[in-house]
């Protein structure tokens, strides 16, 4: 496993002129510890309420031109057997920081959902470790909680009345329960330098995670940060093939953002070291509302047509959907 330093990321990220090695390299890392399969997560966004005020997020709770929904607990595991019935094996429950959905009320969707012989992963933000263990004993199997930006300073500034420490203690938490542990970070967010994104991809290495998801920072005209400068595709398509070099076998998505910044954008990711596609079940009611950031793609598919759609994409890069849940597979 080849093992890079912070000072040799930082040149790689600064150097444009070996992207294309760095793109083929991470593929070959890629096939050669994951394969050629990629893993489909059906996606079900439950609620865009939420209490933070994060300056990048149309979801933040200062946004008053979003209209707000939550999904029924009833829909919400009706989605997942729709989702079990068209073939992915993990549901990824995912929603702002809304208070009304309980501890007990999250682990009632699980344990439903679980029925559908599907892998479940849960990214509803910071919780209590009561609860985190609570969703462990009803049968979540991963949890995803974006570190965001491992720079102190800079994740202050942008996630006001949060704490940085308490990120890293959330996420030291669901370690310890013994779920498949979920992170990544933006780029390009304003005032973040390449330092701190090395120091992102060695975060990345120190947790051990077993997910990783990089996106462009994608400018919201809603938020504190509408005329700042959208994040460089080909920079966090670079951080993404460096995590894949760092961490070998781990999964890592084709996220949605890389495509509303190029068209081919997933595709793209699959080729530089992606090997998960997260397709929205959610119906088409829901998805235009669920806006982190604006311009995203696939709003006005319907969950058949977007699984139809990714799959042909994967066949016609020589790749297969893979049948089993997905689960990270160490190699030691």
């Amino acid at each position: 496993m080849e093992q890079l330093t912070k000072s040799e990321i930082v040149d790689i990220l600064k150097d444009d002129s070996q992207n294309e090695q760095l793109f083929a390299k991470a593929d070959e890392i890629r096939r050669k510890y994951v394969g050629d399969e990629v893993h489909l997560r059906g996606l079900i966004e439950f609620s865009n309420i939420c209490k933070r005020t994060c300056k990048y997020c149309g979801l933040r709770a200062e946004n008053k031109n979003i209209d707000r929904y939550r999904i029924s607990v009833e829909d919400i595991v009706l989605y997942a057997e729709k989702a079990s019935e068209m073939g992915y094996k993990t549901i990824v429950l995912q929603s702002g920081e809304d208070e009304f959905f309980s501890r007990d009320l999250i682990c009632k969707i699980v344990s439903e959902i679980k029925k559908f012989d599907v892998a479940v992963t849960l990214s509803i933000g910071e919780r209590s470790f009561d609860d985190y263990k609570a969703f462990k004993d009803a049968g979540a199997d991963r949890y995803l909680i974006r570190i965001e930006t491992t720079d102190s300073e800079l994740y202050k500034k942008m996630h006001p009345y949060m704490d940085f420490d308490n990120r890293i203690k959330c996420l030291k938490n669901i370690k310890s329960l013994g779920y498949e542990v979920g992170t990544g970070c933006l780029v390009g967010l304003p005032e973040q330098t390449i330092e701190s994104l090395a120091d992102d991809i060695l975060f990345f290495k120190a947790l051990d995670a077993d997910m990783v998801g990089i996106g462009p920072f994608i400018a919201h005209p809603d938020t504190p940060l509408k005329d700042s400068d959208n994040g460089s595709f080909t920079l966090a398509l670079k951080v993404m093939a460096l995590t894949r070099i760092m961490l070998p076998d781990i999964n890592i998505p084709a996220t949605t953002a890389m495509e509303t910044l190029n068209p081919n954008g997933r595709i793209i990711a699959l080729q530089s070291g992606a090997n998960v596609v997260m397709p929205n079940v959610t119906s088409k009611e829901f998805r235009a509302k669920y806006e982190i950031y604006p311009n995203k793609i696939c709003i006005n598919e319907n969950p058949v047509q977007c699984r139809g759609c990714i799959e042909s994409k994967i066949k016609s890069i020589g790749r297969t959907v893979a049948k089993d849940y997905g689960f990270h597979k160490k190699v030691v």
